[in-house]
């Protein structure tokens, strides 16, 4: 394998430093939660600090699949959903695979398959089609190579979802050519509408991945999952997650399922923030004409771009976006994406920061025009 860092990566608050950043709309996920307020009681002295379970804190799995018709050995806990999304390209791929790919897309879905040597055939979806899955073109690309299809729901960076119908063909087109439909459903807690089942619900043929980092605001506890019914499947998974680092962390497993034992307590509060939240970046759109995005249908980013490019001086823009109004946000080619695009995650700073910083944007851009 050849590993590359990604962009991303690179260019991350965190690697950059927060400190240099007073407006921060790269983040994709709700806001860090200090554990403090979490209510979770911290008397873990009598945790035994030995190898855990290798599939997961038992009822962490089982909390995960509540009030679904899963059973917990459908489940097997990972490092983050980036560790869920390595386990499955690598255990799924080797050089010369293929892949059918939704293009724009986090990074370690196209990353870990390129440097597996895959080929990856790309669905790019496009501003001008609302961001639309197309079915035919994802056909048309499946070829006898092709291993799964991997696709979003909401979708990183744009926010657009879904139909249940949309699932249900994938999963008919998975079945009838024989290949896997990975879902990663992230951010399926922070839909609008009433959220799907979980993916994998519908079918055997279909590897869903989540974590607790987007919508929770746990990212530092570095606890995601993978789901799957197909148990040879699961035992393939569990084999590189051996060969990996053998078990999860126990510390971080505990503090997991303790936060998901109070799950309902949380999630409201947080779902009725994103939702305000939101509602001021719709604000904005409104009363400005020079950025246009497609609205998204749920999560905690948007994906939008500036209205003429040929008009700005991009590098410029972004400039004296960061370093005259301390504003960040996480630009185009982040995701294969031409600069004039950017994510704009309104889950993570708080309301005046979220206001400020999108003001930045229409100052920044008026300044930075040719």
């Amino acid at each position: 394998m050849h590993f590359r860092r990604m962009p991303i990566e690179v260019e991350s608050p965190e690697q950059m430093g927060y400190d240099s950043i007073r407006n921060n709309l790269s983040e994709s996920s709700y806001t860090d939660t200090l554990l403090r307020d979490t209510g979770i009681d911290t008397g873990l002295y009598d945790l035994l600090l030995a190898y855990g379970s290798h599939a997961g804190h038992e009822g962490l799995r089982e909390l995960i699949v509540k009030d679904t018709p899963l059973k917990k050995d459908d489940v097997l806990i990972t490092i983050g959903a980036a560790g869920a999304l390595f386990i499955i390209a690598t255990s799924l791929l080797e050089k010369g695979d293929e892949l059918v790919v939704v293009r724009p897309n986090y990074a370690t879905n196209l990353e870990t398959p390129r440097a597996i040597g895959a080929t990856l055939k790309y669905i790019d979806l496009r501003f001008e089609e609302g961001f639309a899955l197309d079915l035919h073109q994802i056909e048309k690309a499946i070829t006898p190579g092709t291993k799964y299809i991997s696709v979003t729901y909401p979708h990183n960076p744009t926010g657009v979802c879904l139909t249940d119908n949309e699932l249900r063909q994938l999963i008919v087109l998975a079945e009838s050519k024989g290949i896997r439909l990975l879902v990663d459903e992230t951010y399926r807690d922070m839909v609008f509408r009433e959220p799907l089942p979980l993916a994998v619900e519908y079918s055997p043929h279909v590897i869903s991945v989540s974590s607790l980092s987007k919508t929770y605001g746990l990212p530092g506890i570095r606890v995601g999952w993978i789901i799957c019914r197909d148990k040879e499947l699961m035992e393939t998974f569990l084999a590189a997650k051996e060969q990996i680092y053998i078990c999860g962390p126990v510390l971080e497993e505990e503090i997991a399922y303790r936060y998901l034992q109070q799950k309902d307590r949380y999630l409201p509060l947080i779902r009725t923030d994103i939702r305000q939240k939101f509602d001021i970046v719709k604000s904005w759109m409104r009363q400005q004409e020079s950025f246009e995005w497609v609205e998204p249908g749920g999560g905690a980013v948007c994906f939008p771009r500036i209205r003429q490019p040929e008009r700005v001086d991009i590098g410029k823009f972004y400039d004296i976006l960061l370093n005259k109004y301390g504003t960040y946000t996480g630009p185009g080619h982040w995701f294969d994406m031409p600069r004039h695009y950017m994510r704009i995650g309104y889950g993570w700073p708080p309301r005046a920061s979220l206001e400020e910083g999108l003001q930045s944007l229409t100052k920044s851009l008026l300044e930075a025009s040719r």
